[in-house]
This record gives structure tokens, sequence and C-alpha cells, in this order.
């Protein structure tokens, strides 16, 4: 069972993670659940969470995209649900209607894609499909979200008289306004409305002469607005059928209610299923925000982080332009604790944070920006000490809140735990302060716990320089600009360059030379020779760095050198090509040019005709040894080719044959798991190669593979498909 405390997600800013993820939702809900994201509790939920974020990823390229989840929180309509007799408006059964169609879109896709999407499939899987509610709420209110006219026969008949009487309101008024307009009784504006009645603007002095019912008059007086007689009763009737329509509606509203009411568990599982798609999209989002990636997963107890960087650093560093440096740290059973030292403000404890929070990620089913060659396992708890800690609220100092946390650590530790611990053993005297660290350290070695701390102590990087499963590391630095290089060097301790970094930020000579006196000449010699070797690491790394650029720059010039020479190459051969077919084109016609000649002066047919033919089949004789030529060299061509691809083929083989032996029972496993079987015609390669060609025959589980210029003959499962033959329409 995998438990991570809260106090480990916040010294590792996982909070802050998963209010990014957050950001990337586009449902209300979906925010919500997006930021209680916590470890899974299990190693096959957090491989099965894993999964499903990795198969949104790769719908990204796939021609089958994943349709639309968003939705609008049905909450308020759950809780009127609940409550006997109560009614939903139109404007939720709307909102109802839309859930459960996307809700069925998305299991329908699943259903159809469960090969490419198998954890998602099972996602959606696990809720019921069903059109029901879809076509009891279709059956009553349009796509407008409006009742419809039909939706029963009594409303259908109401709504038939209420525009019956509105024409007739409509004609009534028109031909009063004309009446009365005639007798010049009506003002210039001629209408008006009042309390959404239409009315005549009719002079005052005429208002007796108006048969109608009076509903206010102007400001001056001058004007009083009236309803005509016979517009006033059908403006009665009308009121009395709008009456009818709105019990009418509440009746059917009331009726489809009770029709949805037992679906309300089934909402509530439509809810959360389109909640957990969109934090699993947005995680997707996020993964590639970050170059995320889902790393080898083993069973086996390692972490091998290539090139991994921190989220929070990589993006705040993408929006200033700056530059991330990424760390590569490897944990396994032969090296389960490091000891990391060397100068503050070198990047050790956001190596630390790395660690840590990339591996709470990966258990949270988050993918992480690390090489594809990465290797991670699962811990069971991961511990941190981090940062100042001091207990405002129980009155302890740093150090006292610090002995506290490792007495949890004591506890807690075991063979399946991940501990970080910054700044290990500081707040107390450095010797004995050390002393209770190195025990404490100990006692994490003697559990066989994994993990990673860093200090400044001696005696703690003489320990793991002594012990055989432990080791040392230090936070490159250069030796002349005191500068950080920010890269992480495993194998040896690294010097705190104490009186270094001071004389570099502008402490006078004089007071650092008297410093150095105060100190044992043991100390100040073991931390020279510390400072030596790492200046000595440097220089290295400088040489190295500058070999390897050298070799590279001269692996381009030879590349380019080499592009030249085959290009001078292919042009001479045209060249040649040219000047042999042109000289054979001007023997062609000396030699036409003589037979005409000689025909000119004997006039003999005869020889002519025979000359000319003993020409044509020289010329012919000519033609065929070149075409053998050039079938040769094509085949030589062809020979090439082919032995390159056997080459890569032997070398993909060899590789896989390496993995293999590393593999787990449960890896193995897992590559049993049935993947898409190629068919013919479909484009195809073998794994891990780059070679793409066309599966032509299937024979007894061996495949033929046309590469065009050559064909090949491999096991069937040793293909990937690439893109399956499209079908004709």
């Amino acid at each position: 069972m995998i438990k991570i405390t809260a106090k480990s997600l916040t010294d590792l800013e996982f909070p802050t993670v998963c209010q990014q993820i957050s950001d990337l939702c586009i449902t209300g809900p979906g925010k919500e659940k997006a930021l209680k994201i916590q470890p899974y509790k299990t190693y096959k939920s957090t491989i099965f969470g894993l999964d499903q974020t990795n198969e949104y990823v790769s719908s990204k390229t796939r021609e089958s995209r994943i349709p639309n989840h968003g939705f609008d929180a049905i909450k308020s309509e759950l809780r009127t649900l609940e409550i006997e007799e109560a009614v939903l408006e139109v404007s939720s059964f709307r909102k109802i209607f839309s859930l459960s169609e996307t809700v069925n879109t998305q299991i329908k896709f699943f259903r159809k894609f469960k090969e490419y999407y198998p954890n998602l499939y099972e996602t959606t899987a696990q809720v019921e499909f069903t059109t029901e509610i879809i076509d009891n709420i279709a059956r009553v209110i349009n796509k407008f979200g409006e009742l419809k006219d039909d939706a029963t026969p009594l409303l259908q008949s109401v709504r038939r008289s209420i525009n019956s009487v509105k024409g007739q309101i409509n004609s009534s008024f028109a031909k009063a306004l004309t009446t009365y307009h005639s007798y010049g009784y009506l003002d210039e504006i001629k209408e008006s409305v009042v309390e959404n009645v239409r009315v005549l603007a009719v002079k005052a002095m005429y208002r007796r002469k108006v048969k109608g019912g009076i509903l206010g008059n102007s400001k001056t007086g001058s004007i009083v607005y009236i309803q005509p007689e016979a517009t006033f009763q059908y403006t009665r009737e009308l009121n009395n059928l709008e009456y009818e329509e709105k019990e009418e509606i509440k009746r059917i509203l009331k009726e489809l209610t009770n029709k949805i009411r037992p679906f309300k568990p089934l909402l509530i599982d439509y809810q959360r299923l389109l909640c957990e798609i969109d934090v699993i999209a947005a995680k997707a989002k996020y993964a590639e925000m970050i170059n995320g990636l889902l790393p080898k997963i083993t069973t086996e107890r390692e972490m091998q982080l290539k090139d991994a960087y921190h989220p929070l650093l990589y993006l705040n560093n993408k929006k200033k332009g700056d530059k991330t440096y990424p760390q590569s740290i490897e944990l396994t059973q032969n090296n389960r604790i490091i000891v990391i030292s060397g100068p503050n403000a070198g990047g050790k404890s956001i190596t630390l944070k790395t660690v840590g929070l990339l591996q709470l990620m990966l258990q949270s089913g988050i993918l992480i920006p690390v090489h594809e060659y990465s290797r991670m396992c699962l811990f069971d708890k991961i511990l941190t000490d981090i940062g100042d800690n001091q207990s405002i609220e129980n009155h302890l100092s740093t150090y006292s809140y610090r002995l506290k946390n490792m007495n949890y650590f004591l506890r807690k530790c075991d063979n399946k735990t991940l501990f970080l611990i910054d700044e290990f053993g500081t707040g107390s005297d450095p010797e004995l302060g050390g002393a209770l660290a190195e025990t404490f350290l100990e006692v994490f070695y003697e559990k066989e716990s994994f993990g990673i701390l860093t200090t400044h102590y001696a005696n703690l990087k003489k320990l793991a320089n002594e012990t055989a499963y432990m080791s040392n590391a230090n936070m490159l630095f250069d030796s002349q600009s005191l500068e950080p290089i920010f890269k992480l060097q495993v194998g040896e301790a690294g010097s705190s360059f104490t009186f270094e970094v001071a004389q570099k930020n502008g402490i006078p000579y004089s007071l650092i030379n008297r410093s150095r006196k105060k100190v044992e000449k043991g100390k100040i010699r073991f931390d020279r020779s510390i400072a030596k070797l790492q200046k000595e690491r440097s220089k290295l790394q400088k040489t190295t760095d500058s070999l390897k650029s050298k070799e590279q720059k001269a692996a381009n010039e030879k590349e380019k050198l080499e592009a030249t020479n085959s290009r001078i190459q292919e042009k001479l051969e045209n060249y040649q090509e040219l000047y042999d077919s042109n000289q054979r084109l001007i023997y062609m016609g000396q030699k036409l040019n003589d037979l005409s000649e000689k025909y000119f002066s004997n006039k003999n047919k005869k020889e002519l005709i025979g000359e000319f033919l003993k020409f044509v089949e020289i010329e012919n004789s000519k033609r065929k040894k070149e075409s053998a030529k050039k079938r040769k060299i094509q085949k030589e061509k062809e020979r090439k080719v082919q032995q390159e691809v056997k080459k890569e083929v032997a070398v993909i083989r060899k590789k896989k044959k390496e993995e293999k032996a590393k593999t787990s029972a449960e890896d193995r496993e897992k590559a049993n798991k049935p993947k898409t079987i190629p068919k013919l015609g479909d484009r195809v390669r073998l794994e891990d190669s780059r070679s793409v060609g066309t599966l032509d025959d299937i024979e007894k589980g061996k495949a033929t593979v046309n590469y065009g210029m050559f064909t090949t003959k491999v096991d069937l499962d040793k293909l990937e498909l690439v893109q399956a033959m499209k079908k004709k329409s």
C-alpha cells in the first residue's frame, strides 16, 4: 500500500504542479478534481493511471482523435432530483441531455478504438451505456432547449389557439387603428405600448368616442392610451390560454422529472467519468508543455533518470527565455544512497527536488520530462526534510523540528522508501550534529532505504566513500570563475569552496587568511585535496568537452567533404557518360556518311544494305554489353542496401535480446499483451527500425516485407504497424 504524506507533497511543490494541471482543465468539476490529485495507492492503479495519460497523449498523433468531453456541471440538478415532487427547469434538462450525449459519444468512441486505447476503454466501459435519458428528453425538448409544441396533444392544441388569438388581436388592432385614424381621433404617433399591451394614442378630446379600456395617458395629458374593445376581449382570451399553457408545461416537466429521477446514480457516474477524462486530458496537455513521457517502469528497485528536468523550473525558465540544465542520476541496489556535497547555489537542492517531484508525478499518473531510456520503480513511501522547517505553533527551533522529523524517518524507513534530506545534520554543533547525522544515515543504510541527501559535513562524505552501497556526488563548479555548472558528478565528494566563495564576494583576503589559521590544518588539507580534485575534474571535463567538440566538428567536416566528393564524382560520371554518348553519335554519323558516299559512287544497293545491317548488328552488340554492365551495377547497389538492412536487423535483434534478459516476469507479461496485427498491404517496420516497407505476404508466421529495391522475410511478431492500408470508398 503506497502512502505519501502531505508534508512530502508540499516540500516538493507538488500542489503547484496540480494547480498548473487544473488550469488546463476545461470544466469546473475537472479543475476542482485536478487540485486534489494524489499519488495512487497501489502499483496496479499507478500503472493504469500512467497508461491512461500516455494513451491520451498518443491520440494526438492518430487519425482517430478523441472527441470533446466538455460539459456543464449538474450539481444543482442532482440536488433537485433528491427532493420529492421537485421539478427541473427546461434549461436543466438541456444540460442533462448534453451530459448524457457526451458520455455516450465517449463510450462508443473507446469501444470502437479499444485496441488503440485499452485503458481508456476500460475507464468508460465501467459506466452504463443507455439512450433512454436522451430519448425521454428529446421527445419533449428540442435541440434549442425549448419545449416542443407537440410534447402533448393538449399543449399543441393550446399553442395553436394562442397563435390564432394573437393573430386576431393583431388584425382587430389594425382595423381599429385604421378606422380611428381616418376619423382623425389619433395623435401623430398613432400607437404605443403600455404594460406590454399595444394601445391607440388617442387625442384627449376624442377619448369618449373610442370604445375600449383606458390604460393611461401622457405626462401632458394631451394623449390618452386606449386598448380597443375588440382587442381587449381577445387579450383576456389570450391570458386564459397562456395560463393553460403554463399549467400544461408544469405538468409535462414534472412528468419528465419523474422519468429522469431514477437515473440520478447514473448521472452522478456520468459527471464523475467526464471529470476524470477532463483531468486525464489536462495531464496530457501538461505532458506536451514539459516534453513529458512515460519511462520504463520496472518492478526491480532502481531509478535511472537521464536528462531529467525540474518541470516547474523548466516552465519558468521557458517563459523568461533562460536555459534549464537537465540532471542524470542513478539509484540501484548497488548504489542505494547518494551524498551530494559542494558549494551553495550550485544546484544541490534543485537536484534533490527534481528527483522527488518527478517520482511524485509519476506515481500520480503524470508523465515526466526525462529521456526515453530512463527507468524508474515505485516507492511505498517518500519522506522529505527540505527547507527551514521552524515550527512556530509548537515553539520548536529548526533543529528540534528536524530531530522530530528524523525520528519519524527512523520509524517509517524500510526497503521500499525513498528519503530526500536537504542540508543533513545542520542546525546544531557541527561535530555533535554531524555525528548524530552519521548515525541516522547508518540506520537508513541498514534498512536498505533508497535516498539522496545534501550536506557540507566531511564525516558524511567520508562515510559515503567507505560504505559499499553508498556514494558521493558533487555539483560541478568552475574553479576559476567559481560559477556553478549545474551538472551532477557522481563518484567523488565536492568541496564547499568556503574561502574561495568568500573571496569572490569581496571579503578581505586578510580576514580569510586569519580564518584559515583558525581551522585545523588536517581539515584544510582534506578540503584542499577535495577542491584540488574537483579543479582537476573541472579541467578534465573542459578538455573532454573541447575534444568532443573538435571531434564533432571534424566529423561534420568529413561528412561535408564526403558529400562534396560524392557530388563531384557524380558530375564526373555524368560528364563521362555525356562525352561517351557524343563520341558514339559522331562515330555513327561518320559511318553513315561513309556508306552514303560509297553508294553515291557505285550505286550498289545490295552492298549498301549489307554494310548497313552489319553496322546495326555491331551497335546492338555494344548495347547488350552496356545493358548487362548496368544491371550488374544495379544488383551491386541492391546487395549493399540489403546488407545494410541485415546489419540493422542484427543490431536490433541483439539489442532486443539484451533488453529481454533484463526484463522481469511482469514486464514480459505486459509485453505479451495483444497488439495490432498488421494485414496485407499495411505499411510496417521492424521494431526499433526506421526502414518502412509494405507487407506483401504472410505465411506460417513469416512476413514478406517489400522495401522497394528488395524484399526480405521476417517474423510477423517482430513487425510494428506504421500505417494501415486505406480502404477504397
